[in-house]
Order: C-alpha cells, then sequence, then structure tokens
C-alpha cells in the first residue's frame, strides 16, 4: 500500500534526507536526526513497525511507507515522483545509515540521477561504533559488510582479501560465525580478531584474541545477537616484532630500510602495523625518540 505524502505548493522539487538511526539504543539519535524525521513530509523504512517505535517514543507523527530489499524497484520510483512534486523524503532503514549494508542505495541513485539534493544525516554505525573500541589497528581498514552466505563464495571472498594488511571488518550471523572464522583462519591464517556484539545494547561484550583463540571459545560459548567481526592486519612472517626485541622505532625503521629497500615512509607505516598502532602514533614516538637523542 502507498502511503501519499502532502504536496508541497513549491514548483521545485523536495530534498531526499538519508537519516542515521540508533543501532540498539534509542537514545543515539541526533538532534537533527530528530528534527528531519518531524518535519519530513513521508518517511520511508526498511519496516515501519520496527522504526514506528522510535517515532513513538519521540512522539513523531511524520506518515510512513515501508522501503526495503524486496520492493525497492517499484517503491523507488514513487518515491521519486514524489519528490519531484515537491514532498520532502526521509529515508530510513531499521538501524543505522541506510545503505551501508541495508537499503537505500537505488533510491539514492535515482534521486542523483533526477537532479533532486540528497542530504545525509549522520548517525549511529555498527561498524564504526566497533572499530572505535576494538582496539585494532584504525589508520587503514576495509568495510566488507557480509560475506556470501554459501562457503564457496564465502572463500571466494577472502582469497580476495587476504593479500591486504589493513584491518578487514565483517558484518556476520550468529549461525554463521563459526565456519566463517574457520575460513578466515584457513585462507587469512591465524591473525588477531576481534568480535563486537550488540554494539550500544544491554549485553554489549567485546571478544579478542587469535582467530585460533576465539574458535575454541566459541565452542564452549556460542555468541548471539547481532555481530561485527574485525580482523587485524597479519602478524606473521616479514613483519618486524619490535615490542619483542625492545628495538626503538628509529633502529627499526633503520633494518626495514635496509632490508627491505623501503624509505622512511614506507618503513614507518609498515611499522606501525606491526606494533598495532596507528602510523600517526608511530611518527609521534618516532620524533619524541629524535629529540632525546639530541
Amino acid at each position: 500500500m502507498r502511503a501519499s505524502a502532502p504536496t508541497r505548493s513549491s514548483s521545485s522539487p523536495g530534498k531526499l534526507f538519508v537519516v542515521g538511526t540508533p543501532i540498539g539504543n534509542l537514545e543515539d539519535i541526533t538532534f537533527r536526526a530528530l528534527r528531519t524525521l518531524k518535519e519530513a513530509d513521508l518517511i520511508a523504512c526498511e519496516d515501519t513497525r520496527r522504526t514506528q517505535l522510535l517515532l513513538n517514543r519521540y512522539t513523531i507523527r511524520t506518515p510512513t511507507v515501508s522501503y526495503h530489499e524486496h520492493n525497492e524497484m517499484t517503491r523507488a520510483p514513487e518515491l521519486i515522483l514524489q519528490l519531484e512534486e515537491g514532498s520532502h523524503v526521509a529515508l530510513v532503514s531499521d538501524a543505522g545509515m541506510p545503505g551501508i549494508s541495508d537499503p537505500g542505495y537505488r533510491l539514492v541513485h535515482l534521486a542523483v540521477r533526477h537532479g533532486i539534493r540528497v542530504i545525509p544525516v549522520p548517525g549511529v554505525t555498527a561498524f564504526v561504533a566497533a572499530l572505535s573500541a576494538a582496539g585494532s589497528p584504525v589508520d587503514e581498514f576495509h568495510f566488507v559488510g557480509f560475506l556470501p552466505a554459501k562457503r564457496v563464495g564465502r572463500r571466494k571472498a577472502l582469497e580476495g582479501l587476504k593479500k591486504g594488511t589493513e584491518t578487514l571488518i565483517f558484518y556476520e550471523a550468529p549461525h554463521r560465525l563459526l565456519e566463517m572464522l574457520k575460513d578466515a583462519q584457513s585462507i587469512l591464517g591465524d591473525r588477531p580478531v576481534v568480535i563486537a556484539r550488540e554494539i550500544t545494547k544491554v549485553y554489549e561484550e567485546f571478544l579478542r584474541g587469535s582467530l585460533s583463540e576465539v574458535l575454541t571459545t566459541l565452542k564452549s560459548k556460542p555468541l548471539k545477537g547481532e555481530l561485527t567481526v574485525l580482523v587485524g592486519p597479519p602478524t606473521g612472517e616479514g613483519k618486524p616484532r619490535a615490542r619483542e626485541t625492545g628495538a626503538s622505532i628509529s633502529e627499526e625503521m633503520a633494518r626495514l630500510a635496509a632490508k627491505q629497500g623501503l624509505d622512511e615512509r614506507a618503513a614507518l607505516k609498515v611499522l606501525a602495523r606491526a606494533r598495532g598502532i596507528s602510523k600517526s602514533e608511530a611518527y609521534r614516538q618516532w620524533q619524541a625518540e629524535k629529540t632525546l637523542s639530541r
């Protein structure tokens, strides 16, 4: 059933607002997002029932219409027509930012093609929240989202990621977690991993360790809820182990330059990954060492 939005008297098209909503805790909503939802003519929701809980909490009475992966082929053009007629539409998903592993891309893409202004209203995103508290290197990361559900497709996708040296971020369903981690260990190696569960919710927790350690833990303690999996950079052969040897950053950089033919910038980048710190932090420590040695 199509919900109709009031048509504004202006001849100019309306605006499409891409609105971030809480991923668990309903207090994680911005003042701007609340104002946008109240002032919009229509809210396009992944699940109208779930969005209604948020709207009821903040006494927002804007009409809603469903927009999800099963109806977006037909619903997106309908919404474009309403936008062209002057209506302002707010797009939300069940949680987080629309389009980030959630429906939204098709509508945004059509709006851009039709010259309709698209305005992001930022909010919480699960993988950013997880990354900020995981303790994994954050200077470089690759957000993958959901891997293919079937094993062949999943392993093929992981094969394409194994040469990277950045933190890899995945979303995964609880019933596929063990198999996904086994495939990751087999293809990527026994890398550090952090599993963030139920971010911002009552039972929020982080499970940290190597892939092999976490797999052992999960055999006796399976996880439920919404999961974000962060697989750290490789720490095996060819990577400096300065924290174990006690070598200074300057000494390790000199060794890397001599052994691998790296310039200072490249050597600092490799060293930062091996130490599990950001490149900026490694640079700060390096400068501090040079200051002390003068």
